[in-house]
């Protein structure tokens, strides 16, 4: 989507402080951090939110869920943390993009 936020960053047409990417997903630190570390981890492929996944998007759900502890890990945070998906304006969700918080303090 052209005007869509977390797709222009996917693009690269907007920076971001990535920490991780591959061909079909972005992970940034958030601007508004709520922890120490506060990564976003977005689709490359545009879903307004987890609302308007189907099965079609089943494997793509399981490689997101399995990157947040990778991405832990990677920022010294594997020893817990918090992820969060925000779903629709009334579930708190901002961006209408499909993205995973990662959320967490080092020790």
């Amino acid at each position: 989507m052209s005007d869509c936020l977390f797709c222009k960053i996917a693009a690269g047409q907007i920076p971001s402080n990535k920490v991780y990417e591959d061909d079909e997903f972005v992970a940034f630190h958030d601007i508004r951090p709520k922890a120490e570390v506060h990564l976003l981890v977005i689709p490359k492929l545009h879903v307004a939110s987890l609302a308007e996944c189907g099965t079609e998007h089943e494997a793509m759900l399981g490689k997101l869920l399995l990157l947040a502890p990778k991405l832990a890990r990677e920022q010294g945070i594997g020893h817990g943390f918090q992820t969060r998906i925000h779903t629709g304006a009334a579930g708190g969700q901002e961006v209408f993009h499909l993205h995973l918080h990662v959320i967490g303090n080092r020790p």
